[in-house]
C-alpha cells in the first residue's frame, strides 16, 4: 500500500518497486549514463542518415529528387514518432524499458540493412531500379529504424532529467546542456570517422560498425538499471486531454465563476490561461489536476509550432547542400574532403560554445544580484528566439552562395566546398540554440505525468520541419513550371534555380520568427 501511494504521489522508485534512495538511486552519475548513451545513438542514427542521399542515388539508383525526398520523409517519420514514443512511456511503460524496447528494435532494423548492404542479389544491378522485394527490404530496415529512433529520443532525455533534483533548475537546465554535447559529440564521431569508414571502406563495414556500437550503447544503459529511478506510467494522458475537451464543450453554457467554485485550485502556472478549460470542472470525472496538466499542455503549443520552419532550413543540410558539395572542389592540397563532414565546423563550435555557456551562466548566476538581466538572456525562449533568427540569417547566406557557385560554374569555375562553411555554420549554432532550449523548456514547463510527450515536442517540430521541405520542393517546383522551367527540376544543380529556393526559405523564417516573438512574449 505504501508504494501505490508513493506511486500516485509522483514518488520515484527504485527497481524493485520500493521508494528510491536519493543516496543510492539517480543523481548525477545516473543522469550521465544517459549522456554517453546519447554520443553513440546519435552517431549511429546521424552516421547512417548523413549518408543516405549518396547511398539511394550510387546503390539503389534513385533520381536526386528521389533521394532527396527519401531522405526528409525518413528524417521527418523518425522524429515524428517522438510523439508515439513519449504517449508510450508516459501511459505504459517507464522510461527505462521504453528506451530498452525501441532501441532493441532501431537494432533490428539495422541489421536488416546490413545484410543487404552486403548481399548483391539484394541490392539493383548497375543503372536499374531496385525491384519489389528489394525495396520491400529497404524500407522495412529504414522504418524499423525510424520507429526505434522515435521510441529512444522521447525517453532518453526525459529519463536522464528524471535522475536529477527537480527542486535545483540549474542543475535540469545544465544536464540538457551537456546531453546536447553528447548528441553533438556523437555526431562529430558520425561526419569524420564514420564517413571515412563508409567512404573508404563501403557500406558494408558502415553498417556492421553501428550494430556493433547502438548493441554496446544498450548494454551500458541497461547496465545503470540498479542506480536509476524510476516513475510508473499514469495513464493516457491524451485521455485525460480529450475528457477534459470533452466536458468543457459540454458545459460550455456554464458560467465561469460557478465552474471555478466547483473545486479549488493549486498554484498553477497557467491559472489565468484558457479559463473555458475551467468549465470541464462541472463534469462529476474531471479533477482541476487535469484541467492544469490540460492547459500546461495547450500552452505549450505555439510554442512548438513557431520553431518547425526552422527545422526545414536543417533539412537542406541533409539533401540539397550535400549535392551542393558533390559538385564543388572538395580538395585540400592532396586530401579530398567528403562533402558530409563539412558538419564538423559548426559541430566543432556547438561542442566548445557549450562549455562556455556553462562558465557564463556560473559566472552570471554568481553575480546575480548585480546582473539580473544577464541571466534573462540565457532563458529558453530567448535562446530559442535567437536561434530562429540565425535560420533566416543562414538561408539568406546560402542563396548568396549557390548564386555565386552557378554563376562560376556557368564560366567554367568550379568553386571550393569552404563556401558552404556559412550556411552550415549559421545554421549549426541555431540549431544548437534552438533544440537546446526546446529540449530543456517542454521538459521543465510540462506537466510531470506528461514529459516525455511534452520533451518529444522538441523533436516532432524537427520531423515537422522535414516534411515540409519536401513539400515547399514539390510546391515550388509545380508553381515555377507554371511560369516556365522549376526550381528544382532535374538531377544538375547547375541548370535549377536553388538560390531561389533558399530565398523563400529566408522570407518564410523571418516571418516565422515574428510569429515567435508574438507568442514567447504572451507566454
Amino acid at each position: 500500500m505504501a508504494v501505490e501511494m508513493n506511486i500516485e504521489n509522483g514518488e520515484f522508485e527504485d527497481w524493485r518497486g520500493s521508494k528510491a534512495d536519493p543516496a543510492k538511486h539517480g543523481g548525477v552519475t545516473a543522469s550521465s549514463i544517459a549522456c554517453v548513451v546519447e554520443v553513440l545513438e546519435n552517431m549511429v542514427f546521424l552516421s547512417n542518415a548523413t549518408n543516405f542521399v549518396e547511398y539511394f542515388l550510387k546503390s539503389m539508383h534513385y533520381s536526386a529528387a528521389e533521394s532527396a525526398n527519401m531522405v526528409t520523409n525518413f528524417m521527418g517519420t523518425s522524429f515524428l514518432l517522438t510523439i508515439f514514443g513519449g504517449f508510450v512511456s508516459d501511459s505504459f511503460l517507464t522510461r527505462f524499458k521504453t528506451f530498452i524496447i525501441f532501441c532493441t528494435l532501431e537494432l533490428l532494423g539495422l541489421i536488416l540493412l546490413t545484410i543487404q548492404a552486403q548481399d548483391s542479389r539484394l541490392l539493383p544491378a548497375i543503372n536499374s531500379k531496385p525491384s519489389k522485394t528489394q525495396e520491400a527490404i529497404l524500407y522495412t530496415g529504414l522504418y524499423a529504424i525510424a520507429a526505434g529512433v522515435g521510441g529512444v529520443k522521447a525517453a532518453l532525455p526525459a529519463h536522464g532529467a528524471d535522475q536529477l533534483d527537480h527542486s535545483n533548475q540549474r542543475l535540469v537546465s545544465s544536464f540538457f546542456n551537456w546531453f546536447f554535447f553528447s548528441l553533438c559529440f556523437g555526431g562529430l564521431i558520425a561526419s569524420t570517422v564514420m564517413i571515412w569508414i563508409q567512404e573508404n571502406l563501403g557500406w558494408n563495414w558502415g553498417f556492421k560498425i553501428s550494430v556493433v556500437t547502438l548493441s554496446v550503447a544498450l548494454c551500458i544503459f541497461s547496465m545503470g538499471f540498479p542506480i536509476y529511478r524510476y516513475k510508473r506510467p499514469g495513464g493516457s494522458p491524451l485521455s485525460r486531454i480529450f475528457k477534459v475537451l470533452a466536458s468543457a464543450i459540454a458545459n460550455r453554457k456554464a458560467s465561469l465563476p460557478e465552474a471555478e467554485n466547483t473545486q479549488i485550485y493549486g498554484e498553477k502556472r497557467n491559472h489565468d490561461k484558457f479559463r473555458f478549460l475551467n468549465k470541464a470542472l462541472m463534469g462529476e470525472s474531471v479533477a482541476s489536476t487535469e484541467v492544469e496538466e490540460t492547459k500546461t499542455f495547450i500552452g505549450l503549443l505555439p510554442i512548438f509550432a513557431s520553431t518547425i520552419m526552422m527545422n526545414c532550413c536543417l533539412a537542406q543540410l541533409m539533401t540539397f547542400s550535400v549535392q551542393q558539395g558533390n559538385i564543388m572542389n572538395r580538395s585540400l592540397n592532396s586530401f579530398k574532403i567528403p562533402t558530409q563532414s563539412l558538419s564538423v565546423f559548426p559541430i566543432s563550435i556547438m561542442l566548445a560554445s557549450i562549455p562556455i555557456y556553462e562558465y557564463f551562466v556560473r559566472m552570471f548566476r554568481s553575480k546575480n544580484n548585480h546582473h539580473p538581466g544577464l541571466l534573462n538572456m540565457f532563458q529558453p525562449l530567448r535562446r530559442i528566439g535567437l536561434g530562429l533568427a540565425l535560420a533566416s540569417g543562414s538561408m539568406a547566406a546560402a542563396a548568396v552562395v549557390e548564386a555565386k557557385r552557378r554563376e562560376a560554374a556557368n564560366d567554367d569555375v568550379v568553386l571550393s566546398v569552404f563556401w558552404l562553411v556559412w550556411q552550415y555554420l549559421l545554421l549549426g549554432v541555431s540549431d544548437m540554440l534552438t533544440l537546446g532550449g526546446m529540449l530543456e523548456f517542454f521538459y521543465s514547463e510540462a506537466p510531470d505525468t506528461m514529459r516525455s510527450m511534452s520533451t518529444a515536442l522538441s523533436w516532432c517540430s524537427t520531423a515537422m520541419g522535414y516534411f515540409i521541405s519536401s513539400v515547399l520542393v514539390t510546391i515550388s517546383n509545380s508553381v515555377s513550371g507554371h511560369f516556365g522551367k522549376e526550381w528544382l527540376g532535374g538531377s544538375d544543380l547547375n541548370h535549377t534555380r536553388l538560390d531561389l529556393f533558399y530565398m523563400l526559405l529566408c522570407i518564410l523564417n523571418f516571418i516565422n520568427l515574428l510569429n515567435y516573438i508574438f507568442w514567447a512574449r504572451r507566454y
